[in-house]
């Protein structure tokens, strides 16, 4: 005997209370979450200060 064999065939449950959410609520819902948000953009300007205070040597002839 399967644990949900009891409940398998069983009518989905809609809420009277509740409205069913929009797929466009769903979906914001589960989008995902950008906990580093502006963290390339500071990568990126550390990066352009440091390439502009190296000294490049000139080509080897």
């Amino acid at each position: 005997m399967n644990a949900y064999d009891d409940i398998i065939n069983l009518p989905h449950h809609v809420s009277r209370k509740h409205p069913q959410m929009s797929m466009y609520q769903r979906a914001a819902q589960f989008a995902p979450f950008a906990a580093l948000n502006g963290h390339n953009e500071a990568i990126e300007e550390t990066a352009r200060q440091n390439a502009e205070s190296y000294e490049v040597d000139p080509p080897l002839e």
